[in-house]
C-alpha cells in the first residue's frame, strides 16, 4: 500500500507539472497569434494537429503502455513536451503566414502526443494503484482529475501573465527548463508500484468489444466537443473583442482578464470534479445508480449552452448584461460539465478490466481527443460563420448528442456487484 501511495503521488506530481505547462502554452499561443491578426478559423487550425495527434496517440498509447510499462509512457510524455516547448521558441516573426501556421501546428501536434501519453499513464495508474475499499476508486480518480484541471487553470493564468510580462520566446524557454527539471526528479525518485509491460500484448486488443465502454466513449466525444466548441476560440476572442481598447496597454490588461476568466473556469471545474464523489454521496452507491446519475447530468448540461445561445440571439451589439450573463452561465456550465466528466472518469475505470486497463482507457481518451478536435474546428468555424450565438448553439447540439449516448449506457454490468 505504501509503495502504491508513493507511486500515485509521483504520478500526480508529474501530471500536475505537465498540465501547468499545457494550459500556459494554450493561452500563450491563442493570445499571441490573435494579436498578430489571425482570424478565429486560423487560430483553430493552430490547435488542429494537437487534437489529431491525441486521437492517434491514445489509440496506440494504451498498447505501448501494456507492452512497455506505464512509466515509459509517462516519461515519454514529459520529454516530448520539453522538446515541443524548445522548438516553439525557434518561431521567427519574419516567416510567412503559411510557414508560421505550419510550424506551430507541427509543434502543437507534438504537444498533443505528449499530453495524451501523460494523461493515459496517469489515469490508468489510478485503476491499478487505488485500494480496494469502498469508494476509493471514485475518490482517487476524482482527486487526480480535479486537481489536474485546477492546475491547468493556473496554467491559463500563467500563460497570459508570462506573455504580458516576459514575451513569447522567454516564456516557452522558461517552461521547458522547469519541466525538464521535473522530469529528471520524477525519473530519479519514482518508487515501485507501477506495472512493467506485458510482452504478449497485441495492438488489435486496443479496440474495445464492451458496449458500455464504446457508448461511454461516444458520450465523452460529444461532451468535450460541447465544451471546446465555445472554449477554444469563440469565448476567448469574444471577450477580447469586448474588453480591449486596441492600445498596447489595453492589450496587456485584456490578456490578464481573458486568461484570468479561463483560469477561474478551469480551477472551479477542477474543484468540482474533485468534490463530485462527496457531492453525489457516491461512496456507497451501486454502479447502476452511478450510470443513472450520468444520464441525468448529461441531460442537465444541454440546457446551459442552449439558454446562453438564446441570450446571445436576443442581444444587439455587445451589451454589458450579455457579458455578465456569459460569465455566470459559463461558470454554471463548468460546474455541470465537471460532474459529467467526473462520472465518466470513474465509469471508464469501473467498466475497464484490470488486465487491459491501459487499452480501454486509451480507447476512451481517443474519443475524448476526437471530441476536442471536433470542438476546436467547430469553435473557429461557427464563431466566424455566425458569431457567438451560433457558437453556443453548436455547443448545445453537441451536449445533446452526449446525452443521447449516455442514455444508452447499461445499468447492468457483467461482473460488477456492490457499491462504488
Amino acid at each position: 500500500m505504501r509503495d502504491g501511495l508513493a507511486a500515485y503521488g509521483a504520478v500526480t506530481a508529474a501530471y500536475w507539472a505537465f498540465m501547468l505547462t499545457d494550459g500556459a502554452l494554450r493561452m500563450l499561443v491563442l493570445l499571441h497569434f490573435h494579436v498578430l491578426g489571425f482570424t478565429p478559423l486560423q487560430l483553430a487550425w493552430l490547435f488542429l494537429l494537437y487534437e489529431v495527434a491525441g486521437i492517434v496517440t491514445n489509440l496506440s498509447a494504451g498498447w505501448i503502455a501494456a507492452r512497455f510499462g506505464l512509466t515509459s509512457t509517462l516519461y515519454a510524455g514529459l520529454g516530448i513536451q520539453v522538446a515541443a516547448l524548445l522548438a516553439l521558441a525557434q518561431l521567427d516573426p519574419g516567416w510567412t503566414l503559411a510557414a508560421s501556421v505550419g510550424f506551430v501546428m507541427a509543434v502543437q501536434g507534438a504537444s498533443g502526443v505528449a499530453k495524451d501519453l501523460a494523461k493515459m499513464s496517469s489515469k490508468s495508474a489510478v485503476k491499478l494503484l487505488a485500494p480496494a475499499q469502498e469508494g476509493a476508486l471514485f475518490r482517487w480518480v476524482a482527486l487526480l482529475t480535479g486537481s489536474k484541471n485546477a492546475v491547468k487553470g493556473l496554467g491559463f493564468l500563467l500563460g497570459a501573465a508570462l506573455l504580458a510580462l516576459a514575451g513569447f520566446r522567454a516564456s516557452v524557454l522558461g517552461m521547458a527548463a522547469a519541466l525538464a527539471m521535473v522530469l529528471l526528479a520524477v525519473a530519479l525518485l519514482m518508487p515501485r508500484g507501477l506495472p512493467a509491460g506485458r510482452r504478449g500484448a497485441k495492438f488489435a486488443e486496443v479496440i474495445s468489444r464492451d458496449a458500455n465502454i464504446n457508448r461511454l466513449s461516444a458520450a465523452r466525444l460529444f461532451l468535450f466537443g460541447a465544451r471546446d466548441t465555445w472554449f477554444v476560440v469563440g469565448i476567448p476572442i469574444y471577450f477580447y473583442a469586448v474588453l480591449s481598447d486596441g492600445s498596447a496597454a489595453g492589450d496587456r490588461a485584456t490578456f490578464f482578464q481573458v486568461g484570468g476568466f479561463m483560469a477561474l473556469w478551469i480551477i472551479l471545474y477542477g474543484a468540482m470534479q474533485a468534490g463530485a464523489p462527496k457531492l453525489l454521496r457516491a461512496a456507497r452507491l451501486p454502479l447502476a445508480r452511478i450510470v443513472t446519475l450520468a444520464r441525468i447530468w448529461a441531460g442537465a448540461l444541454v440546457l446551459v449552452p442552449a439558454a446562453l445561445a438564446l441570450a446571445a440571439m436576443a442581444a444587439t451589439g455587445t451589451p454589458g448584461w450579455l457579458t455578465v450573463t456569459l460569465v455566470l452561465g459559463l461558470l454554471v456550465f463548468g460546474l455541470v460539465f465537471a460532474i459529467n466528466s467526473s462520472l465518466h472518469s470513474y465509469l471508464i475505470l469501473a467498466f475497464a478490466q484490470a488486465e487491459r486497463v491501459t487499452m480501454d482507457v486509451g480507447f476512451y481518451y481517443m474519443s475524448n481527443a476526437a471530441g476536442r478536435l471536433a470542438g476546436t474546428v467547430l469553435s473557429g468555424l461557427s464563431y466566424q460563420a455566425g458569431g457567438l450565438a451560433l457558437c453556443l448553439a453548436t455547443a448545445a447540439a453537441m451536449a445533446g448528442l452526449s446525452w443521447l449516448c449516455a442514455a444508452r449506457l447499461s445499468r447492468h454490468v457483467a461482473g460488477e456487484a456492490g457499491s462504488v
